[in-house]
């Protein structure tokens, strides 16, 4: 049923330990929690990209195709759940936050993929951590790509430099908009403000180049911030705290 090592019949574990990771875009009939240990996965979709520090998951609903990558060290662990007879499942991508008891959970259930338990303990791991799973909101680690193939190719051109800074003026005129027009149309597109959107693509560039080892001046200049003061200052105020000490 599942292309994971099952443990009992609503969950299976896919278990990664790479130097980088790519695999190829693909989809699964079942839902995925896909988990970091350590290290930073970035998970992209037709809808936006999405990246996974190891203090958070990433929830793919069944039948999404995406693209896994990670462009250092990484180990995570993905479970495909049978949402068949799981209620309160969600049906879009979305950020879960990992406990400390989840992630322990987690692990206990890619070690008894390894090392299979007894049926009674198995199950009440599995019980456990369904009820530990909590789609409740959480800091946004993801950035909306627009259905607009124009916005869309702007979009992917300012993510391949983001220290260029591209000014609003600039985008809008590469649109042929007005200023206030492209801010109405790129509001609707993505959800966000052009200024919050460029944001949250560089920290989550910013997560990457942090996760491979990169020193803060080298991702403050790399993601267009003037200096390691002025980048670690947004980064604490968007994940809560400083680059030093995320990981």
């Amino acid at each position: 049923m599942k292309s994971g090592i099952s443990i009992t019949e609503e969950i299976a574990v896919i278990t990664h330990d790479e130097n980088r990771y790519s695999g190829p875009t693909h989809s699964h009939e079942e839902a995925q929690l896909l988990y970091a240990v350590s290290g930073v996965v970035s998970i992209k979709t037709d809808k936006g990209t999405w990246v996974v520090p190891p203090s958070r998951a990433v929830w793919l609903p069944p039948k999404l195709e995406h693209e896994t990558t990670s462009r250092a060290g990484v180990q995570f662990r993905s479970l495909l759940i049978d949402p068949n007879g799981i209620q309160g499942l969600p049906d879009a991508c979305m950020v879960v936050e990992i406990t400390s008891l989840l992630r322990e959970l987690i692990l206990k259930l890619a070690e008894l993929a390894k090392t299979p338990g007894s049926r009674e303990r198995t199950d009440a791991v599995v019980r456990l951590f369904l009820m530990e799973l909590s789609f409740q909101p959480a800091q946004p680690l993801n950035l909306p790509t627009p259905t607009h193939p124009d916005l869309a190719r702007l979009c992917a051109k300012m993510r391949e430099d983001l220290a260029e800074g591209v000014s609003v003026e600039d985008a809008a005129a590469m649109l042929y908009m007005s200023r206030a027009t492209f801010m109405r149309f790129f509001k609707r597109e993505t959800g966000m403000s052009f200024g919050h959107w460029r944001q949250q693509a560089r920290m989550l560039d910013a997560l990457v180049l942090l996760a491979d080892g990169r020193s803060i001046l080298d991702v403050a200049l790399e993601c267009g911030y003037s200096s390691p003061s002025a980048f670690s200052a947004i980064f604490r105020r968007s994940l809560g705290r400083p680059p030093s000490a995320y990981f």
